[in-house]
């Protein structure tokens, strides 16, 4: 019954001790409610009003609870609770009691709040009386029609509060909270999903009411659940000796909880029945039709809900299983290196998105790392995060130079038939040698880990996200070199790693060099705390993360092959080889010759460069025999031999045979089918050898 105010009464500030007579002849029950001892003074007329004796009242509102039925008390509580904090002088409503006989009848109550100089209310005093004849009578039906649309508000609220409502899950914690349980009137709620043909048990009621053998039931057995499943109507159980005689083989197990009536409907969505919601209650008997009606209605809401959210749950689980499958199912072991990886979807939205992860084996001890995301959070973003890694790990896996993998997979993702770009960061890394090449297309800055968890940003020029470049034809991606010393780890991650609600990216950043200045040294470890981290901060996106760490021990190798592709208008290509040899050869113990090699591996590649039409591929690589020889090739597309000539005095150019002649113990020419294959060979020291050898 909607509440009506009241006009401010004309009742003594020290009453009760000189109680209006008029009132009690007009069957009118005073109170007087002293706020700040939380004690209620009834007149004995107020106390006839809720059937209770003076005996059983001690001054307690509390002591009221079981005359006023739960969804009234929390009504008036309300009500109580809107007019103390606007500073109304006065308050009433139409509420109802239950009768020592179980009956229910209605009262009004009037109440004026008393405030001191400072405007805090300490005192309420006012009327209760029987309203039950004042209802029946046509004058109040605009109060019962306030009730009705009080109803009506009832479904509109609880739909309103399960639209935002994604799992069964969702549906369930919108219901089974206290203000869900306090608009639906119950104490507490069951909920079963239909399942091929049983009943799933989802949402179990009170603690303590689980029925052994009750998670999975059929439709033909003996269960209220089932019972409105098989004839899709309600049925509403208004009494203890209701449920007992209609359900003897669920009563035993329900009858300690003081349930004294319940409703169960049927969920039914496109017509067909996918589960069943009961709702018990332990304040009331029986239902009337106005009650009937909204708890129907309050069905179908609450099955259309419940159908999104198993459809959601559905194409979620499909995401999750495509993107799980299209990430690697392990990773490959990495001589002088440890990696760890670790993949997150969103704690809020819970979409499956693009992110993913690889780690790919490349000749001579490389590795390929890659991490990207692509745009958007559904299937199709899981689908296209598939293709682009395998063009990824194919591309790479052919020796291309990062930039050209990095090129040729946006080309690729420009033809696809999407509309969706993705972001992505290529590292190629020599363990051996600590080399690492690094691309970057549209996405975040790699970090770099000291052992001692000192965080630095690796800065990389970078170029568009893969799709768009190829569309605008931008296809440049500047290659950044950087060495790991031993100890150190190369950090590459999605976005939804550093991304915090209401703050900015570099925010995120500082966050996360603290967690990582301050996480475990264990690689696997810090792997979990961060992910972890990210769990408790119940992100908006997924997140991916992939750490690569060089040993800790730099020790000389015995042998080795590295090998790199070097495109013919690409200076930073050309200046990247030189840099990652010198560091392989002096990894693999080429002492004082290793300046030497980097030179003549140099005058090679340019040679070829400048007197031929394609790229070159330089590989070094250490020699097998007694004696241990180092040995570079440059293998390029032309079959014109080159010849050692003299430059004279004033030549600018001629002079790189003849350098490489100088350094090298020796060289030569090979034919390889379409083109041919400069190379030159060092003597080297046995760094094993030396190590055996007498002081």
């Amino acid at each position: 019954m909607a509440d009506r105010a009241a006009g401010a009464m004309s009742l003594p500030d020290d009453w009760p001790a000189h109680p209006d007579l008029r009132l009690s002849l007009n069957h009118m029950g005073t109170f007087d409610w002293d706020l700040d001892k939380g004690l209620l003074h009834l007149d004995q007329s107020a106390l006839d009003v809720f059937d209770v004796t003076a005996e059983e009242f001690d001054g307690r509102p509390q002591s009221l609870a079981l005359r006023v039925p739960h969804g009234e008390a929390a009504r008036l509580d309300g009500l109580v609770t809107q007019a103390l904090r606007s500073g109304s002088s006065s308050y009433g409503a139409y509420f109802r009691i239950r009768c020592r006989d179980g009956s229910l009848r209605w009262t009004h109550t009037q109440g004026a709040v008393r405030r001191d100089s400072r405007g805090r209310p300490h005192r309420i005093i006012g009327i209760v009386r029987d309203a039950t004849q004042e209802l029946a009578d046509s004058s109040a039906r605009v109060e019962l029609d306030a009730e009705r649309r009080r109803q009506t508000s009832v479904v509109e609220s609880t739909t309103a509060a399960l639209a935002h409502a994604r799992t069964v899950q969702d549906v369930i914690d919108v219901l089974k909270d206290s203000h869900g349980l306090e608009r639906l009137g119950a104490t507490s709620m069951v909920m079963g999903l239909l399942e091929a043909g049983r009943i799933h048990l989802v949402a179990e009621g009170p603690e303590g009411s689980f029925v052994p053998g009750t998670r999975y039931t059929r439709v033909d057995e003996q269960y209220p659940m089932s019972e409105v499943i098989r004839t899709l109507a309600p049925r509403f159980i208004e009494s203890k000796e209701d449920f007992a005689e209609s359900y003897p083989r669920l009563w035993p197990h329900v009858r300690g909880l003081g349930i004294t009536s319940a409703a169960y409907m049927p969920l039914i969505a496109q017509a067909r029945p996918i589960g069943a919601l009961g709702l018990l209650y332990s304040d009331k008997t029986g239902f009337t039709s106005e009650e009937r009606n909204l708890l129907v209605a309050l069905g179908s809401s609450i099955a259309q809900s419940l159908q999104r959210a198993v459809l959601f749950e559905q194409e979620h689980d499909l995401a999750e299983g495509l993107q799980q499958a299209m990430l690697p199912r392990r990773i490959p072991s990495v001589p002088g290196a440890q990696i760890a990886v670790r993949y997150r979807s969103a704690r809020l939205g819970r979409d499956i998105g693009g992110d993913w992860y690889d780690v790919i084996p490349l000749p001579g001890g490389r590795v390929g790392a890659v991490i990207g995301d692509v745009q958007g959070h559904d299937t199709h973003a899981a689908a296209v995060m598939g293709q682009l890694r395998i063009v990824l790990r194919a591309y790479a896996a052919e020796g291309h130079t990062p930039a050209t993998v990095m090129a040729r997979a946006s080309v690729f993702l420009h033809e696809l038939d999407t509309d969706r770009f993705a972001t992505c960061v290529y590292a190629e890394a020599d363990p051996t040698t600590g080399v690492v090449q690094v691309v970057r297309a549209g996405h975040m800055d790699p970090l770099r880990l000291s052992a001692d968890g000192e965080t630095r940003r690796v800065t990389v020029s970078g170029g568009m996200p893969l799709g768009l470049s190829a569309e605008f034809g931008r296809l440049e991606y500047p290659v950044a070199t950087i060495e790991l010393d031993p100890g150190e780890t190369l950090l590459l991650y999605t976005d939804g790693l550093v991304e915090r609600p209401g703050t900015d990216l570099d925010d995120g950043l500082r966050a996360l060099t603290g967690l990582i200045r301050n996480g475990p040294r264990n690689l696997q470890l810090l792997a979990d705390r961060l992910c972890e981290e990210s769990d408790e901060r119940a992100g908006e996106d997924d997140v991916a993360l992939l750490l690569l760490r060089r040993h800790g021990v730099a020790a000389a190798h015995a042998g080795g092959r590295l090998q790199q592709h070097v495109a013919q208008n690409d200076p930073e290509a050309l200046a990247s080889a030189r840099h990652m040899i010198l560091a392989a050869v002096r990894a693999w113990g080429a002492g004082e010759r290793a300046d030497e090699i980097e030179l003549a591996a140099d005058e090679l590649v340019t040679n070829a460069l400048m007197h031929t039409d394609g790229g070159a591929i330089v590989t070094a690589r250490v020699l097998p025999g007694v004696e241990r020889r180092l040995r570079v090739e440059v293998e390029d597309r032309s079959t014109a031999l080159p010849r050692r000539r003299d430059a004279g005095e004033s030549g600018v150019s001629g002079r790189g045979l003849m350098l490489v002649d100088r350094l090298a113990d020796v060289w030569g020419v090979e034919s390889r089918g379409s083109g041919k294959c400069v190379w030159c060979e060092f003597a080297v020291p046995d760094p094993v050898a030396a190590e055996r050898a007498p002081a």
